[in-house]
């Protein structure tokens, strides 16, 4: 009679201690998964915003970067509002975005830049304006879009030309809006950049000025605080690919032109005349650089075309120059 219940006891116990053990196994499967969650976090891919033309474009059309993440933008100030919204880690943008990022409290560091390009931005005007020189502009219509390297490049133009921007009207139209008010005779003079410029020299345009001895036109590369601290590796994984796609390029014109066009959307022929001028070596940034760039925002701070000065020289983090060769 006694022994049953001590038979009921120790199968109790035993069915007990085998539950404990499922759930201490079940318990440390879940902190596994814990630590899995946390790593794959740590690897996230590096999220990259690239515009259709740059050197990041030939990176992602030849699929040199196995495991980023790309994002299209239509412009660099486009990119630079990415950067502030945390959907990017890291982007290019010509040289007059990072000063009206840096105006708008947006937070990013520039780690690489270009060699010059003042051939890869340009006036154009139609041949029948009969307009010889920047100065045949006053009181005319100039669009451009703002924010943007061709923002400074007006500024210098004006600068050169003894005029200010009282002598003309400014209309700030994006890319994609320049080209028909231009065609259609709504603005009478068109600043912009490569690819864009190229795909307008159409038979009765005139390029009126490039940026030959008045700006650099630099492409720069910027990147997030967060990715610059957690993910430096895949900055500096990234930055050397790309140095090497683009010496790649210069090298390859012809092979270069193929790959990008369709990336661009844009015929072959016309890819490979903008490249031509346009594509230059990446460039390690420096404290030269920095006061190239601090130039840029002084001069738009004393137009009024940023609300107070910055200071632009201090987003230069020197720490991925030796990805670049």
């Amino acid at each position: 009679m006694n022994r049953s219940p001590n038979r009921r006891d120790a199968l109790a116990r035993r069915r007990i201690a085998t539950l404990s053990a499922v759930l201490i196994a079940a318990a440390g499967v879940l902190a596994g998964c814990g630590g899995d969650e946390a790593a794959g976090s740590e690897a996230a891919p590096l999220r990259v915003g690239y515009q259709r033309y740059g050197s990041l474009s030939l990176l992602k059309a030849r699929n040199a970067a196995p495991g980023v993440t790309w994002s299209l933008f239509e412009s660099g100030p486009a990119l630079t509002e990415a950067l502030k919204a945390g959907s990017i880690d890291i982007g290019e943008t010509g040289e007059a975005p990072p000063i009206f990022a840096a105006a708008g409290k947006i937070k990013f560091k520039i780690v690489a830049t270009s060699d010059e390009v003042p051939q890869g931005e340009a006036v154009l005007v139609k041949e029948s304006s009969g307009f010889r020189t920047f100065a045949d502009l006053k009181g005319r219509t100039v669009a451009l879009n703002k924010g943007s390297n061709v923002h400074w490049l007006l500024v210098k133009l004006l600068e050169a030309n003894n005029m200010t921007l009282r002598d003309i009207t400014v209309k700030y139209l994006k890319p994609a809006e320049g080209r028909p008010a231009f065609d259609s005779g709504q603005v009478d003079a068109w600043i912009i950049w490569d690819p864009y410029f190229a795909l307008a020299e159409q038979p009765g345009v005139k390029v009126l000025a490039d940026a030959t001895g008045l700006a650099s036109n630099r492409e720069y590369i910027l990147a997030a605080p967060d990715a610059v601290e957690k993910k430096p590796d895949q900055v500096r994984d990234l930055l050397t690919k790309l140095d090497a796609t683009t010496d790649w390029g210069i090298a390859n014109p012809d092979e270069r032109a193929r790959v990008l066009a369709p990336e661009l959307k844009i015929p072959e022929d016309v890819t490979k005349r903008s490249l031509a001028r346009s594509a230059k070596p990446l460039a390690p940034v420096t404290p030269a650089i920095g006061e190239e760039l601090q130039a840029i925002a002084d001069g738009f701070a004393k137009l009024e075309l940023i609300p107070e000065p910055i200071d632009i020289k201090a987003r230069v983090d020197t720490q991925f120059s030796g990805a670049l060769t």
